[in-house]
């Protein structure tokens, strides 16, 4: 048995931080369509911009997605290859 106990740490925070049903949904709509932008998002989601910019904070500060501005907005994107490997499982037969 491994007892590598901060891989496993690592590991059930990214799963933590996963574990909303909203950022799943921006999650994956990340991967499945590439950069987006909170306005778009939050339209997708109809949920308020505070809402969807406090879950993007969240995924941000775990590495899970990054953000590149553009002009006056900001394009999002995930950058946790370990988190695209886990939502393609997860959503594999959706």
């Amino acid at each position: 048995m491994d007892k590598d106990f901060d891989k496993y740490n690592e590991i059930a925070e990214i799963l933590k931080v996963l574990a909303h049903p909203v950022r799943l949904c921006i999650v994956k709509g990340l991967i499945e369509n590439g950069e987006c932008n909170v306005t778009h998002m939050q339209s997708c989601l109809d949920t308020p911009q505070s809402t969807t910019s406090q879950h993007l904070q969240k995924l941000r500060a775990a590495g899970i997605v990054e953000g590149k501005r553009n002009g006056l907005e900001i394009n999002y994107r995930v950058c946790n290859d370990r988190v695209i490997d886990i939502i393609k499982t997860i959503f594999k037969d959706n």
